[in-house]
């Protein structure tokens, strides 16, 4: 098939896609974090198919994905420090909590008066949103709590029959979620990091010239953002994270080292050559899913350096694990 054919299948797909989310239908778009399951964010019945389809309690706040700022002051008070960050970081992997318009439905924001936006920077769903003309809302394209999907496959496998469309945009560039900033108030002192994601926290402090607050208290009845339940993103299988690789040694069960191993075993795995965190990232959810299928005894995962995108790394082997004994 030439280049041509596949653009003009892909435009096709597009704009097929987008005439199911105009008809209150949900599908499976690429983002460059992981998959998202969309649906109309001003249609709440159209939403409502999104948590009946993942399994997903009414509780959990969704992201509405706009392709554009004249879309995203459509549904949030944008504040100065807002403007700021949308202006250093988007398109991309950012989400900002802000202050919701009237035109958000309840079932959007789970009755909270912010609403969750980003401006994804995969060229597909941009432009899927741009035929929509409409914010989208959409949460990971997996069943409630499970290891997020980062190709289109992962989707049809756990999905295929409960939504109406998967748009193929290959494999997610990033691998894990977004970074969220709460910024719903206009002070110097407001200000919250509620999910570690790609962009780290040094850079949003750089681009806003003041401090973040990185630990907020988390309300786990009441969650104001996505991803910020105790338990998430887990494998069905136990896993177990551990520092070192001397902790790991002898052990039979599948294991996942950040770089590869010097005499890497059968039972050994790696999410990157040289320990580079950004192909770690990459690497995670595919890597957690294909293990979590051969490993019904539990597998292990080593956890990241405490920096850059690692933080993001830990966040998500943090909620989906358990340290193993004599870890930190």
């Amino acid at each position: 098939m030439s280049h041509t054919e596949k653009s003009e299948n892909l435009n096709e797909a597009i704009s097929l896609a987008a005439n199911v989310i105009l008809s209150g239908g949900i599908g499976g778009i690429p983002t460059e974090t992981v998959y998202g399951l969309a649906a109309d964010a001003l249609n709440p019945e159209a939403v409502r198919k999104i948590f009946a389809a993942k399994g997903r309690p009414f509780i959990d706040p969704l992201i509405c994905h706009v392709c554009d700022m004249s879309m995203a002051r459509s549904i949030a008070f944008f504040t100065r420090d807002a403007e700021l960050l949308a202006q250093k970081f988007w398109p991309g992997p950012l989400t900002l909590i802000l202050k919701r318009k009237p035109c958000v439905p309840d079932i959007v924001t789970a009755g909270l008066e912010t609403v969750a936006v980003r401006m994804p920077s995969h060229k597909v769903t941009a432009e899927l949103i741009r035929k929509c003309g409409r914010p989208l809302a959409a949460p990971s394209a997996n069943p409630f709590g499970y290891v997020s999907p980062t190709c289109a496959e992962h989707v049809r496998e756990q999905l295929g029959d409960k939504i109406d469309f998967v748009l193929d945009g290959g494999e997610c560039s990033r691998g894990v979620e977004s970074t969220i900033v709460s910024l719903s108030e206009d002070s110097r002192s407001a200000g919250k990091i509620l999910r570690f994601g790609p962009i780290a926290p040094e850079e949003l402090v750089a681009a806003l010239g003041r401090a973040l607050d990185c630990n907020p208290k988390v309300n786990e009845a009441r969650p104001t953002a996505p991803g910020m339940l105790k338990t998430h993103y887990s494998p069905r299988s136990p896993l177990f994270l551990f520092d070192s690789p001397e902790q790991v040694e002898g052990l039979k069960s599948n294991i996942i080292f950040m770089r590869r191993p010097e005499n890497p075993l059968s039972n050994h795995y790696w999410l990157s050559e040289n320990g580079d965190l950004e192909t770690a990232a990459r690497s995670l959810f595919s890597l957690l899913r294909r293990l979590d299928k051969v490993s019904p005894g539990g597998f292990y995962c080593q956890r990241a350096p405490e920096r850059g995108i690692g933080l993001a790394i830990n966040d998500r082997l943090f909620r989906a694990g358990k340290p193993m004994q004599g870890s930190v």
